[in-house]
């Protein structure tokens, strides 16, 4: 993908000027989409986001998201791990429909794909306090 890739919103001529919006705007909207999905335990970056996020850059919020520009279509990949013990082809559906309806309806762009990677399962930490109070 280039970097100064934008995606042109309208060619009508009678418009007071243009609208592009960048892909990263893109990838911050599908990120939180898909993190609201009920299941979706986190988003998974790479290693510069996840080096960045440490060094005081927190609420990276196109971490876990790529977008793909082609001549066919918009293609968005997200990287999620999963809450243990729900269904996974259910949130992941979820997960779709929800990244597809919340651009359709911010920006009016229809993607090609949306693709969902789940790359582990997040298990529930017990807490302390809970411990305590079983012994």
């Amino acid at each position: 993908m280039k970097e100064n890739q934008l995606i042109h919103m309208s060619e009508d001529k009678d418009e007071l000027g243009k609208v592009e919006i960048s892909p990263e705007v893109i990838e911050v909207i599908a990120g939180l989409a898909a993190s609201e999905v009920e299941g979706v335990a986190t988003m998974r970056g790479n290693f510069a986001s996840g080096v960045a996020e440490r060094l005081g850059r927190k609420h990276n919020h196109g971490k876990g998201v790529k977008v793909e520009l082609t001549d066919e279509g918009i293609t968005v990949d997200t990287f999620v791990l999963i809450n243990y013990g729900v269904s996974i082809p259910e949130v992941g559906k979820k997960i779709q429909d929800n990244i597809y309806q919340t651009l359709l309806n911010m920006t009016a762009i229809e993607l090609k794909e949306v693709n969902v990677h789940v790359v582990g399962v997040q298990l529930e930490s017990s807490k302390p306090e809970q411990d305590k109070k079983e012994q």
